[in-house]
């Protein structure tokens, strides 16, 4: 891998908010998020999420939108928040046409460097919605544990998208810093 394929990692202002919607919604609905692997179409419909809601996160104390940059364009996000002693990891989207290029990994690395390094986290904890197993897996490869502890969908809320079906939930997976190499 040469120098110019790897992304510099800055933390998100308020002049990125329209990026990262564009960004999440490519990676997770619609046409282009079918070109990728972690797309939700076939599970949601409507928004991931919308300027107001990144804005504010941007805004929360102990709230990070990390960015993945390559020349310039944005080619990765994610949040990522400090929750007491552990991290919370989410709304991560990578651009359709880089996933399976290692860099979801480099970021998700990233996040957790910020997690232990800025914030003495000593966990990452993330939810994904039950029925994404290959996502799932992904995960866990990379030292994610299923802790068997469940959230409901918020049903109703279009703000988190209009479901396709009625048996989805959150799993909440964990990834205990202590000890372990990021």
């Amino acid at each position: 891998m040469t120098a110019e394929n790897f992304p510099s990692f800055r933390m998100a202002t308020t002049a990125d908010v329209a990026a990262i919607v564009a960004l999440v919604e490519s990676a997770y609905r619609g046409e282009s998020g079918l070109r990728g692997w972690t797309t939700e179409s076939h599970l949601l419909d409507g928004r991931r999420t919308d300027a107001a809601d990144v804005g504010e996160l941007i805004g929360r104390p102990d709230s990070r939108i990390l960015l993945a940059e390559n020349d310039g364009r944005l080619k990765a996000s994610c949040h990522v928040e400090s929750q007491g002693e552990a991290g919370y990891f989410g709304m991560f989207a990578v651009d359709p046409s880089e996933q399976g290029s290692g860099l979801g990994k480099r970021m998700l690395a990233e996040a957790e460097r910020m997690a232990r390094e800025e914030w003495h986290c000593r966990a990452m904890r993330m939810t994904v919605i039950v029925q994404r197993e290959e996502l799932i897996a992904w995960y866990v490869r990379r030292g994610y544990r299923r802790i068997g502890e469940y959230q409901p969908f918020p049903y109703g809320d279009e703000r988190f998208g209009i479901p396709r079906r009625d048996d989805l939930r959150f799993e909440v997976l964990l990834k205990d810093f202590t000890g372990a190499t990021a």
